[in-house]
C-alpha cells in the first residue's frame, strides 16, 4: 500500500518512465542578499543558497546538462530529464536575461523545467515568459516556492523578508497558468509546535497547491542560525519528533498532493547539524515505518475541508 503520493510515481504515470532532475546555476541572487530586503538572507540560508550539488554558475546551461545526463544516465538508466533552476530566486534577473536562459535549457531530452522562487518575487512579467517558453518549445513548468512554516512570528525570525501573505499570492496568481506548483517546508523549526505543522498542512491543502517538498532544518555553517546554535540560543528537536510531525502533516494534507520529498540532504562538509547524522533514506524509512504502525496514509485527517460544520445536514 503506498501511504503517500510520491513524486517518482507521478513522474512516470506522467512520462512513462524515469524523470531525473538536472541541477542548474545560474549568475542569480536574492532579494533577501543584495540589499533590497536585507544583505544576509534567511537566517538559515548559506552562500551558495541551495544548490550543493550544483556545477558553478561559471559553467554554461548546455555543459551543466551534459555533464549531469552524462553522470546520471548510465548509473540510473533514464533518458528523461527536468532542468532545475535551484539556487537563489531564479525569478530576480532581468525579463530578457530569465527568458534566455530558460531557451537555453530546453531541448528534446528536456520534459520540464522547475523554477526554484521566493513567493514575492513571482510577477506575471516572468509567468508570461514561462508560458511562452512551454507552448513554443513543449516542456512543462514547475515552479517551486519557497515558505518554510505558515507561521508568520517565524517567518520574521528566520528572516524570509515576506509573510503568508505573499504566498497565498503567488499561489492564486500561479492558477492562472498552466504550470504545477510545489511548496517547500521545514517542518521542525524551532519555533514552531506541532499546531504550527498541522495548520501548515490545512493552509497548504486549502490552496490549489500541487507538490510539496519537505526537508528538516539544517544548519549551515557561517550563517546567523550557526551563531545562534554554537551560542545556545536554538535547541533542535530529536528525529524521532520530526519523524512524527511528518507522519501527522501527511495525515492532514490534501490526499491529491504529490511529495517530492520527505526528507533532503546536505553535505557533512558544509553543515554544523544535518539529519542528525543519519543517511537521508533512513529517516524516510523511520517515517514509512511510523505511518505502517499507525496503519496511517495521506489525507487520512483533512477532514476540514468544503462545509465540515454543515454536512450533517446534507446526509
Amino acid at each position: 500500500m503506498e501511504r503517500y503520493n510520491t513524486y517518482s510515481h507521478y513522474l512516470k504515470d506522467t512520462y512513462g518512465e524515469k524523470v531525473y532532475k538536472l541541477p542548474i546555476s545560474i549568475p542569480d541572487t536574492c532579494p533577501n542578499r543584495d540589499g533590497t530586503l536585507g544583505t544576509r538572507g534567511c537566517v538559515f540560508c548559506g552562500t551558495i543558497g541551495a544548490g550543493y550539488e550544483n556545477l558553478p554558475a561559471s559553467v554554461t546551461i548546455g555543459q551543466q546538462i551534459d555533464k549531469n545526463i552524462a553522470h546520471i544516465a548510465p548509473k540510473y538508466k533514464a533518458y528523461k530529464y527536468i532542468s532545475y533552476f535551484q539556487n537563489f530566486t531564479n525569478t530576480y534577473l532581468r525579463p530578457e536575461v530569465f527568458r534566455q536562459y530558460l531557451i537555453e535549457a530546453c531541448r528534446p531530452d528536456i520534459v520540464g523545467i522547475a523554477i526554484a522562487t521566493r513567493p514575492d518575487c513571482l510577477h506575471p512579467a516572468y509567468l508570461d515568459i514561462m508560458a511562452d517558453i512551454k507552448e513554443t518549445y513543449g516542456v512543462d513548468i514547475l515552479v517551486e516556492l519557497g515558505l518554510q512554516t505558515v507561521n508568520y512570528k517565524t517567518l520574521k525570525k528566520i528572516n524570509r523578508g515576506h509573510t503568508l501573505a505573499e504566498y497565498i499570492d503567488a499561489i492564486l496568481m500561479l492558477q492562472s497558468y498552466p504550470f504545477r506548483n510545489c511548496t517547500h517546508l521545514i517542518l521542525n523549526l524551532p519555533w514552531d509546535t506541532m499546531e504550527d505543522v498541522i495548520e501548515t498542512a490545512k493552509i497548504i491543502s486549502a490552496l490549489p497547491t500541487h507538490e510539496i517538498k519537505l526537508h528538516a532544518l539544517y544548519i549551515i555553517k557561517n550563517t546567523v542560525m550557526a551563531d545562534w546554535y554554537e551560542q545556545g540560543k536554538i535547541t533542535l528537536a530529536p528525529v524521532e519528533e520530526y519523524v512524527e510531525r511528518v507522519v501527522t502533516f501527511i495525515e492532514y494534507v490534501r490526499h491529491d498532493i504529490v511529495f517530492q520529498r520527505l526528507i533532503g540532504r546536505a553535505p557533512q562538509e558544509a553543515t554544523e547539524f544535518a539529519n542528525w547524522g543519519m543517511g537521508w533514506w533512513k529517516i524516510r524509512d523511520m517515517i514509512d515505518a511510523e505511518l505502517e504502525q499507525r496503519d496511517s496514509w495521506q489525507g487520512k485527517k483533512c477532514d476540514y475541508l468544503q462545509g465540515k460544520a454543515v454536512r450533517k445536514f446534507l446526509i
